[in-house]
């Protein structure tokens, strides 16, 4: 019975989590993919509906104390890349967990992993178009955590 309830339990963790991708450039983490869970988001390209809220769940590993960190989140549009509005920029320090599930905030400890939970609105004034979203959260500047994914926007 108990190895049955692993099973279960891996099989929904595992249906959860999005099939991401690396940031071009940066540091290649083994385990984005089921770090990473975007809802909702069936299937790629993932589906943004305007006038709705998506949630994304991304657990992440500090390399050394981080003072603030702030969401750098874009849509790229014809080789283009635009700021998600009212997203990008945001300070994430408050979005916080551990990976028991506690409550976390800046300064970050290094070598701690760290769960950012969020939610963002899918605006009305959005276009209908095919997308690649890049969602990173940067201290001064810097990517502490990146994942990039296809999306379409659509009413």
């Amino acid at each position: 019975m108990v190895a049955l309830s692993v099973v279960v339990l891996s099989c929904l963790a595992l249906a959860a989590a999005t099939d991401v991708d690396q940031c071009p450039g940066g540091r290649t983490v083994e385990t984005l993919r089921s770090d990473v869970v975007l809802t909702p988001c069936k299937k790629l390209p993932c589906k943004l509906k305007k006038n709705t809220r998506q949630h994304v769940t991304f657990k992440f590993k500090t390399d050394k104390e981080i003072k603030d960190l702030k969401n750098h989140v874009q849509a790229e549009v014809f080789g283009v890349p635009l700021p998600f509005v009212g997203v990008d920029g945001k300070s994430v320090c408050d979005k916080l967990e551990t990976e028991a599930g506690e409550k976390a905030s800046c300064p970050l400890a290094a070598g701690t992993t760290y769960i950012y939970k969020d939610s963002f609105p899918i605006e009305s004034f959005y276009p209908n178009i095919e997308v690649r979203v890049h969602w990173a959260l940067q201290s001064h500047g810097k990517d502490v955590a990146c994942f990039e994914v296809p999306a379409k926007i659509a009413n």
